[in-house]
């Protein structure tokens, strides 16, 4: 097998990427992994709105990713209940080539808060891998509605010390 690097780049989002932002969360399979979405995923104008408050919130940091200047996902930090979160979403065509570790290396040495906490849901062992992989250990196990599932699941904790 050939090894090769993946040159990616993360850059400030832009209101002009929301609108492929907002195409990848459409996706039902990465939807269904993700678990934790908004109560209907499908509104536009309220995941546009959103995230143009986002964008101009100081303690929230948007970074797009780009691989070959094509957006293929997304990266940020927020805070929630006093504590520094990541998430992150890769368009599924991009999944499996390691974009979504190399863009959370690559984000971690710019955001440098720590702890940092990364939650995912139980069965979503991609992410887990992504978040283990970067040096985060889970530390706990959650429960919540999960939007997308329509029930209630559980979320493993993860920690960045």
């Amino acid at each position: 097998m050939t090894n090769f690097k993946i040159d990616i780049k993360l850059r400030l989002t832009e209101v002009e990427d929301l609108d492929t932002l907002f195409q990848f969360q459409l996706d039902k399979e990465g939807g269904y992994l993700a678990a934790f979405m908004p109560e209907d995923p499908t509104n536009k104008t309220t995941y546009i709105n959103k995230y143009k408050k986002l964008l101009n919130d100081p303690t929230v940091n948007n970074q797009t990713i780009l691989l070959d200047n094509i957006i293929v996902g997304s990266i940020a930090k927020f805070v929630m209940d006093d504590s520094a979160e990541i998430t992150y979403w890769i368009d599924r065509e991009f999944w499996g080539k390691g974009i979504a570790t190399k863009a959370l290396n690559e984000f971690l040495a710019i955001e440098t808060i720590r702890p940092i906490f990364g939650r995912v849901a139980f069965d979503n062992f991609g992410s887990q891998k992504v978040l283990q992989k970067c040096g985060f250990e889970k530390i706990s196990v959650d429960k919540g509605f999960a939007n997308a599932r329509q029930m209630e699941i559980e979320e493993y904790i993860y920690k960045l010390f």
